[in-house]
């Protein structure tokens, strides 16, 4: 499998393609990554050095790589963090390139806007960009509970309308919804939850919340689970992979007591996940 990867990268840490290329070169999938902005650390920091790439730029990388003769190797094109306004049209594109290269390959997107706890924090300009261009082309999106609620102009809450936001989400366009950082009121307490929907059913898997602020961790998780996804066909396979790598991560992480992801030493979740949560059907 090869998957395009358009997002950010940072030298310090672990956010966007810092995050996402390690975890899925340790399954076996080879990763093109192509930056959007090359930082000496992700933003959280409040202070970082480095620049955004202009969509000029991004678009002279991805067409070095079609001159190559590499898209129709291309399975997947996957995009988180954005950046630049212009970058939305950049990625449109490039996925047009790319399936008329290969009518197999799927596009993923990670509409990344904010979260619950800290609101929406890129421009103002990209949620709606994401909601009204780049969403309507994907295939696969893995929005939080927050970033759904956005998108689809609903609340959820509960189950049924979360399970309801995820169908409004699949009429925009996408066949299949991965929503990270569910937290209905009737879940058992101390837990969070993640939620895929495709054509055949939908499915939740239920973990222990760990009280930490993880950046560049939905990132994994959407790597990790289109990966899986693409190769399985199977949503409830790729969210049971999923959540049991990411939560080890996480795990790993809070006992370390740094900042940061402790990615490679996590290495053996991605490639050996324990399966240690129960994936439920919903429907």
């Amino acid at each position: 499998m090869k998957i395009l990867s358009i997002q950010s990268a940072v030298a310090h840490g672990h956010v966007g393609n810092s995050a996402a290329v390690f975890p899925l070169q340790r399954i076996g999938v080879e990763v093109l990554p192509v930056y959007t902005v090359t930082f000496s650390n992700h933003t959280g920091y409040g202070a970082w050095r480095g620049p955004m790439i202009s969509p000029e730029d991004v678009r002279e990388v991805i067409t070095g790589i079609e001159e190559r003769g590499i898209l129709p190797e291309i399975d997947v094109v996957l995009s988180g963090y954005q950046g630049g306004e212009g970058i939305a049209d950049v990625i449109i594109e490039t996925v047009a390139r790319v399936k008329a290269a290969n009518p197999d390959a799927v596009y993923a997107c990670d509409p990344v806007m904010g979260n619950a706890a800290s609101g929406c924090f890129v421009a103002p300009a990209i949620p709606v960009l994401l909601r009204e261009r780049v969403v309507p082309v994907a295939d696969i999106i893995t929005p939080n509970q927050f970033e759904l609620g956005f998108l689809t102009g609903t609340e959820p809450g509960d189950l049924r309308s979360t399970l309801a936001s995820v169908d409004a989400a699949r009429a925009m366009g996408p066949s299949t919804v991965l929503v990270t950082s569910v937290q209905r009121p009737d879940r058992r307490e101390g837990t969070i939850e993640m939620l895929a929907a495709d054509d055949d059913d939908a499915w939740i898997v239920q973990t222990p919340h760990l009280p930490l602020k993880a950046n560049g961790s939905g990132d994994v998780t959407a790597a990790l689970f289109t990966a899986h996804y693409r190769a399985t066909g199977d949503a409830a396979t790729a969210l049971a992979r999923t959540a049991s790598s990411v939560f080890d991560l996480l795990e790993r992480t809070q006992l370390s007591g740094q900042r940061e992801l402790q990615l490679v030493q996590s290495q053996e979740a991605y490639a050996h996940p324990r399966m240690q949560f129960e994936v439920s059907r919903l429907r």
